[in-house]
């Protein structure tokens, strides 16, 4: 099947759909890694809903983390798999193609 014959509906992930998620996406895909700690800063969520949701997508296979000690602390870093950026980059191109092209000149 080609590009131009595709569904532009293909890559829309529930999974990843869900807000929290969502943002923890695209801040992963931004930073590449980021520790969980700011994750829950940024994302202004208590450490079990982040937790939660890391589990979600780390059961789809979407994210992953390393454990590291930083100032004599255990410290966990989340960071997107090459699936998670694959996925994530195809929900974004769904909503672009449900939301329209962003020039209303277009």
């Amino acid at each position: 099947m080609s590009a131009e014959s595709r569904d532009p509906l293909e890559g829309f992930d529930t999974t990843i759909h869900a807000p929290n998620r969502l943002r923890i996406c695209a801040l992963l895909d931004t930073a590449g890694e980021a520790e969980f700690g700011l994750v829950q800063k940024q994302l202004d969520v208590s450490g079990s809903a982040l937790s939660k949701h890391v589990t979600a997508l780390m059961d789809a296979g979407y994210a992953g983390q390393r454990r590291a000690v930083r100032d004599t602390r255990q410290r966990v870093w989340l960071h997107l798999t090459r699936r998670g950026q694959d996925a994530y980059h195809g929900h974004v191109a769904a909503l672009r193609a449900i939301v329209g092209p962003s020039d209303p000149a277009l």
